[in-house]
């Protein structure tokens, strides 16, 4: 995948402001930054849902801004950050109607869509209405949804967003299984620590721009200075708020001792 000066306007504010970068076959790529940084509204462009404002971007050689609808469909998975499902079908029949869709042989897909219920671990949950799993297995649905058709370029935003510990380390795994086959992910996250489970490159991006563009190791080299002390302290039921204070004092003065560059990021009634 190549972006050429990829930018977006909606009016006169900048969204995206001219991103340029090239993806090889079999890489995870990274975009990390906050929220309103633009990661969404690039995958936005890159899959049609809105137009691009100036430049280009191309998938497999098919330029985006031409038109590569034909492109799009038999190319990409998506995973969008809000979910995308319809409340009153079961996690299986999602997984088989995306499928019939992507046009999967009707003999094969049983064992396709099983396959998928396996790894996203949604076995007890896969005959359950898309409306009432919990947020962390709808994303894991969503991210199986993406996974279906085996397509070369997969986008994934915020994929891990409410997937609890154990089931994202469980989908990590998948993911990078997936890339591992050849496949490309691009995916935008706000951990560090996702984008270093799964992406060979990365960049932060703010204001709609790539402000840094490397290795994982290379960024971590550059701006992990340092290391961050999140303390919560024992607050016995009824104790007083002097109590506390004093508590958080006596804490606060061992830090400094200890260590002198310390600086308070933030406190609240027991936790620091």
């Amino acid at each position: 995948m190549v972006l050429r000066q990829l930018t977006k306007f909606y009016g006169s504010f900048l969204a995206v402001d001219h991103l340029t970068v090239g993806i090889p076959k079999g890489e995870c790529f990274g975009l990390l930054g906050v929220n309103g940084a633009g990661k969404t509204t690039t995958f936005s462009m890159l899959t049609g849902q809105t137009t691009i404002s100036s430049g280009d971007a191309f998938l497999d050689g098919a330029s985006v801004a031409m038109g590569a609808a034909g492109a799009r469909k038999d190319l990409v998975g998506y995973c969008p950050q809000f979910d995308a499902l319809i409340d009153q079908m079961t996690a299986r029949e999602t997984l088989w109607m995306y499928a019939r869709l992507r046009g999967i042989y009707a003999a094969d897909i049983g064992r396709v869509v099983e396959k998928l219920i396996r790894q996203l671990t949604l076995e007890n949950y896969a005959d359950r209405q898309a409306g009432k799993l919990s947020g962390g297995n709808k994303r894991k649905l969503n991210v199986g949804v993406a996974l279906v058709g085996n397509p070369s370029i997969i986008f994934l935003d915020e994929p891990t967003t409410g997937v609890d510990s154990a089931a994202r380390r469980q989908l990590w795994n998948t993911l990078v299984q997936v890339r591992d086959s050849g496949r490309t992910l691009i995916l935008t996250s706000h951990s560090m620590e996702e984008c270093e489970a799964l992406c060979t490159r990365m960049a932060m991006m703010v204001n709609g721009r790539f402000q840094c563009l490397r290795s994982n190791q290379h960024i971590k080299t550059k701006f992990g200075e340092g290391y961050s002390l999140v303390v919560k302290l024992r607050v016995g039921r009824g104790e007083q708020q002097g109590a506390v204070e004093a508590k958080t004092r006596a804490l606060m003065q061992f830090v400094s001792s200890t260590f002198p560059s310390a600086q308070l990021k933030d406190q609240h009634r027991g936790l620091v």
